[in-house]
């Protein structure tokens, strides 16, 4: 039996190639450029689609390459040739994003390719829903976003997970000269608030041991090959190997078993000991008192938001550490703004809210960390499917079941939005000078039009959790920068791998040594 697996599993392998060498024959000549005895991968061929471009750009690079097409393209958009027809349009352009997001909402959902290509690992949560599915979901978890909710979130769960876990272990790495892995410490704190937040469990995933956890490593692994499933030319190719439980689908069967399985745990304990009190609820206690869930579905939502609540916020602190060390002159204005508020602080002591009151007043900060997610958005990109037939704004042509993608990597280096400079990293791009005080420089920040910077989705499916994540990352940048240099432990020169899986990771993590600051 083992014999036949394997056999069965080699012709899947090589399956995908076997048109390539038959379409070779036929339109090489066409395709090859004689001057330059370069293949044109720019251009669609009948049936193959951009079949050639795929098989050059393989793995993340095609994701590269994409980005590269829309920022080339005059009008930000580029529609890509799948083999036999499909095709899919990309787009950076923010008229089209608005168009998708809001102006015709109701005509661009996750649709059916999505759905199904997630369904193993996201169920029905509310990341990949539709319809009155999607806004039931969104209405019952939007009571936890609240002022109340925010203030309770950041003064008992981030400041007791700052204070008691993440510092003494940057403490110690300091002392011993250790070197740490900081978005894996990043993706353990999150990972610790979101449990506590959301589910009112604590994992104790950033102990001072830093324990080994079998449901992070298998949600990495469940997201990793998820994600490579919408990479795959002829998805019959992963759906045969699923039904026959072989190779990267058998890996993803056993991953998703174990992260269901400890979502499961935090919902049977939340049944047993569900609080009555809408005082004290959580968001899991919200899902289950309403009664309008079945227990697996319930597994969905906790999933989700696992996954919404831990990647995207540790992956924008990981990139914005990175990209600090390169900017020294930011950092030092980051320093010099969280010490002025907490002088301010102890100066009105009958303050009681200061934790709060701190975070929502750095406002340079906030710039920071805007600039640091238009660069390396924690949600590289995002996916939609046409209802029925459209003209996007820039006049490109959608018909019904066409999936439509635009790309926050690509926009937030595209000229056309942020000017000539898009390459510099200037928080100062989103503040505006309102008047010196004593010499100092007082900032006002600047909004940007979310069409152009989508990092946290825009219009009736904005993020519901934006306002959190930017007040959970404040507080940890204060409370880390106040304290410590983080130094990449990189050669000169050395760029990180921007991974582009359903949240972006840095290749081969964060590692750095920790230094104490002088007071």
């Amino acid at each position: 039996m083992q014999k036949i697996m394997f056999e069965l599993n080699s012709v899947l392998t090589f399956s995908s190639f076997f048109i390539l060498p038959f379409f070779l024959f036929f339109y090489f000549p066409k395709v090859l450029d004689f001057k330059t005895k370069q293949l044109n991968l720019i251009k669609p061929y009948p049936v193959i689609g951009h079949l050639f471009a795929f098989y050059h750009h393989k793995g993340d690079t095609l994701f590269q390459w994409f980005c590269g097409l829309i920022i080339s393209s005059p009008s930000s958009t580029f529609v890509i040739h799948r083999p036999f027809g499909e095709q899919v349009v990309m787009t950076g352009n923010p008229a089209n994003v608005e168009h998708i997001l809001k102006t015709r909402f109701s005509n661009y959902e996750k649709g059916p390719i999505f759905r199904n290509t997630l369904k193993d690992l996201l169920g029905d949560g509310i990341l990949n829903v539709d319809g009155d599915t999607w806004r039931f979901q969104r209405q019952v978890a939007i009571h936890e976003f609240n002022t109340k909710s925010l203030r309770k979130y950041i003064e008992n769960v981030v400041d007791f997970e700052l204070f008691n876990r993440l510092i003494p272990i940057l403490t110690t790495a300091a002392k011993n000269k250790t070197v740490l892995d900081l978005q894996d410490i990043l993706q353990r704190f999150t990972f610790d608030n979101i449990c506590k937040i959301a589910f009112g469990y604590d994992p104790q995933y950033l102990s001072p041991s830093l324990p080994k956890g079998k449901f992070a490593d298998a949600l990495e692994d469940a997201t990793m090959i998820s994600t490579r499933r919408f990479r795959v030319l002829f998805p019959l190719v992963w759906k045969i190997r699923r039904f026959f439980n072989m190779g990267s689908e058998k890996r993803l069967k056993e991953a998703i078993l174990e992260v269901r399985e400890f979502a499961r745990s935090l919902v049977k304990q939340r049944k047993n000991g569900i609080n009555t009190s809408l005082e004290n609820e959580d968001l899991l206690s919200r899902f289950l008192k309403g009664g309008h869930f079945e227990e697996e579905n319930v597994i969905d939502i906790v999933i989700a938001f696992i996954l919404g609540g831990r990647d995207t916020t540790s992956t924008a602190l990981t990139w914005f550490f990175w990209i600090l060390e390169k900017n020294k002159l930011a950092e030092e204005e980051i320093v010099r703004e969280v010490t002025k508020g907490r002088n301010r602080e102890d100066d009105n002591k009958e303050n009681d809210c200061s934790s709060f009151k701190e975070v929502k007043e750095m406002v340079y900060t906030h710039a920071a960390l805007c600039e640091s997610m238009r660069l390396y958005p924690p949600v590289p990109a995002d996916t939609k499917q046409a209802e029925t037939d459209d003209i996007l704004p820039d006049g490109t042509r959608v018909r019904q079941g066409m999936r439509v993608s635009y790309f926050p990597y690509a926009m937030g280096r595209l000229e056309s939005i942020w000017g000539s400079d898009w390459a510099e990293y200037r928080p100062e791009r989103w503040l505006k000078e309102v008047n010196k005080d004593k010499g100092e420089t007082k900032w006002r920040f600047v909004q940007r039009d979310a069409y152009s910077y989508p990092v946290f989705q825009a219009g009736v499916r904005t993020c519901i959790g934006k306002e959190m994540a930017f007040l959970q990352m404040k507080r940890v940048v204060a409370g880390i920068l106040t304290k410590f240099r983080v130094i990449p432990v990189m050669e000169k020169g050395f760029e990180p791998v921007y991974v582009p899986n359903l949240t972006a990771k840095m290749e081969g993590g964060l590692p750095v040594r920790v230094e104490e600051r002088m007071k």
